[in-house]
């Protein structure tokens, strides 16, 4: 459904996965990878926005790297350009705002949600919508006052490396006057979202239903 593209970021060049759907139009959703990179997952997740109306661009932040181990996908979060993230961020957003003609949404996961908030506080009032799946990332600091774009957490329940960041985005998020939703998925770990992990931290059902309030989220604000 996907095709690859290039688009202008910070005086460079950026690339992505961009999936349309079969009325070629709709609201924009960034799509922003886990620490794993761009991979079939991910690009599966724009082709799903696209099934439902949306066009989804899902940036290559790793820029062409992807892995499917945890200790090398471990190391390739921690290299990340933050700068270069932002500026790879910025050129999606414009690129996506441009094509379809209106504020975009962005969404993420692992990695990728810690980066939606910070796309969402960096591009302003471009980003009309931003959605974090248990979002975390070391390096990232988010700029409250540039925050413009309603808010959505998708949190699980039992996630060591996220949850203890909540209390300081809940008051963040609320402090820059926007919209905030929240919902915690009982029974669940990091990354219950992620069906290629069947078997582990997957969670269908949980799965199914944000997937929903993710979808009823960017229609109700972009």
């Amino acid at each position: 459904m996907g095709e690859s593209v290039s688009f202008p970021a910070n005086g460079g060049t950026a690339s992505g996965y961009l999936a349309r759907p079969e009325a070629e139009t709709g609201k924009g959703v960034i799509v922003i990878q886990e620490w794993w990179g761009l991979n079939d997952n991910i690009k599966g997740i724009a082709d799903r926005f696209a099934a439902e109306g949306f066009v989804a661009l899902a940036p290559d932040l790793y820029h062409g790297k992807v892995t499917d181990e945890p200790d090398e996908a471990g190391k390739m979060l921690m290299a990340l350009n933050i700068e270069q993230a932002e500026a790879d961020l910025r050129g999606s957003v414009n690129y996506l705002k441009d094509l379809t003609g209106g504020p975009v949404g962005t969404v993420g996961f692992c990695m990728g949600g810690a980066l939606s908030l910070f796309a969402a506080c960096k591009n302003g009032e471009a980003v009309g919508a931003c959605v974090d799946f248990y979002g975390g990332h070391p390096a990232v600091r988010y700029d409250w006052a540039g925050l413009k774009a309603p808010f959505l957490g998708v949190w699980a329940e039992n996630d060591d490396f996220v949850n203890p960041n909540i209390p300081n985005i809940e008051s963040g998020v609320k402090a820059s006057g926007v919209s905030y939703e929240a919902i915690t998925y009982p029974g669940t770990g990091h990354a219950f979202f992620n069906d290629e992990h069947a078997g582990t931290t997957y969670n269908p059902e949980a799965a199914a239903d944000a997937w929903q309030k993710t979808l009823a989220f960017f229609r109700k604000h972009l």
